[in-house]
């Protein structure tokens, strides 16, 4: 298991945007981490309600976990910051995220370029789907 030590300031997420706490394993292809119960503190909250659509940001940022382990290991060359550019096929199972449980969050890189990576994602709170779906991350940053 790792913490979050393990990555930070290897992913554009910091303080309390950084939502992943723990990688459970992780190999080339696949992650499995973990988030701590969002609390009603968290930083997407509205009107005291985290919506379901938030849990796409859950698996973006797994990705992102997932491609600094990789360039951490010399897998994968190390990606400028990345941008959540796209989401596709996304399934929300209910409309509000509990505050008090975890949240488990598996990735699955199914492409890397060296303009993008796309990943599939699921995000679960106990034994209930919240969100899945596909996240295209896009790197580097538009020159003027």
């Amino acid at each position: 298991m790792l913490t979050r030590s393990a990555w930070a300031g290897m992913i554009p997420h910091a303080g309390a945007m950084a939502l992943i706490a723990r990688v459970l394993r992780w190999d080339a292809e696949h992650l499995e981490a973990e988030a701590d119960a969002p609390g009603v503190a968290h930083p997407l909250l509205r009107d005291g309600r985290l919506h379901a659509l938030h849990a796409c940001e859950y698996g973006a940022q797994a990705a992102a976990v997932h491609g600094a382990l990789l360039a951490r290991a010399g897998i994968a060359e190390p990606a400028p910051a990345g941008l959540l550019a796209a989401l596709r096929g996304v399934r929300l199972q209910g409309q509000w995220v509990s505050l008090t449980q975890p949240l488990r969050i598996e990735v699955r890189r199914q492409s890397a370029l060296p303009a993008a990576a796309q990943y599939r994602f699921l995000v679960q709170q106990g034994d209930a789907a919240l969100a899945q779906g596909q996240a295209l991350i896009a790197f580097g940053s538009a020159t003027p």
